[in-house]
């Protein structure tokens, strides 16, 4: 049985390193094409030496490539743009910007429910390290508002994720709430120059509806999802046990929940700092994988 072509379409950091990481684990793919718009930039040459087809064409070339599944990993703007046409080929297109116009998803959480979608939005970096926490909480108690400050190297934030932290913010907060299954969410991301780079930390602060809280409950929910995340990030783990912390709340004194989080990369093409590309990179790999299983039925 021949396998699922795919494309990517952007080289930059993203999309290269998520070119290594289906090259390393094809599976049911076959990576047929990679596309930019600067015939120069490094992720076309490292796809060139690993034989792939390139073009600088962009979605032109993507159009034409055959591929059943396009990952769009340029930027928020383009995407719109490129998302009625890729449809009207009726590529199935992962999105890894903040567009947003398909439903989001986070494959621990719900990445089986929206694979009959032509389009799939996989949000954020942040969004794929904290919303599985979040949801993991949430199905334990009733959370009235979800926080999520996440920090990440600024070596590992290319130019389009630059130009995307506005949309960042505002798609990763309504995220939070729909799939995170909370009232209220909201994200704040931070660029950290330091030197060395830092991992890619997530603190998340759950203020829950109830005056109590089951903290061992949450725990357990927490930790195994801690796994199931791990399945496809081996380098995403806790950095410390849940705990409560008794704050002055606009509900009240409530009893936070703080879940601190740390994801090290697998260093397919930036170093191991770089967790925020590892986490949404190999989000990406899970969703096409399970949707070319489906085509394979």
């Amino acid at each position: 049985m021949s396998k699922v072509k795919v494309a990517i379409l952007g080289s930059g950091n993203i999309g290269t390193d998520l070119m290594y990481k289906i090259l390393k684990r094809p599976n049911q793919m076959e990576l047929c094409l990679v596309a930019g718009i600067d015939a120069d930039s490094d992720g076309l040459a490292r796809a060139r030496d690993a034989g792939i087809a390139t073009s600088a064409d962009s979605i032109e070339a993507v159009l034409e490539s055959g591929a059943q599944i396009v990952f769009d990993a340029t930027s928020a703007r383009a995407h719109k743009a490129n998302a009625p046409r890729m449809a009207e080929k009726n590529q199935f297109a992962i999105d890894l910007t903040p567009a947003a116009i398909g439903p989001y998803v986070v494959p621990p959480v719900n990445g089986a429910e929206h694979l009959q979608q032509k389009n799939v939005n996989l949000i954020s970096c942040g969004a794929q390290a904290s919303i599985p926490l979040i949801y993991a909480a949430s199905r334990v108690m009733e959370v009235e508002y979800a926080e999520l400050i996440t920090a990440t190297a600024s070596k590992s934030v290319g130019p389009g994720t630059r130009a995307n932290l506005d949309e960042f913010s505002e798609t990763t907060s309504m995220a939070i709430k729909e799939v995170g299954n909370v009232k209220v969410g909201r994200a704040l991301p931070v660029v950290n120059p330091a030197e060395p780079p830092i991992n890619m930390t997530n603190s998340v602060y759950l203020v829950p509806t109830a005056d109590e809280v089951d903290l061992a409950a949450i725990t357990a929910s927490v930790e195994q999802m801690i796994k199931s995340v791990q399945e496809y990030v081996p380098g995403y783990r806790l950095t410390a046990d849940p705990v409560i912390d008794h704050r002055d709340t606009p509900w009240g004194k409530k009893p936070v929940v703080v879940l601190l989080n740390q994801i090290e990369g697998a260093g397919d093409y930036l170093p191991t700092y770089a967790g925020n590309l590892d986490i949404i990179t190999a989000a990406a790999w899970r969703v096409a994988n399970a949707y070319a299983t489906g085509l394979q039925a």
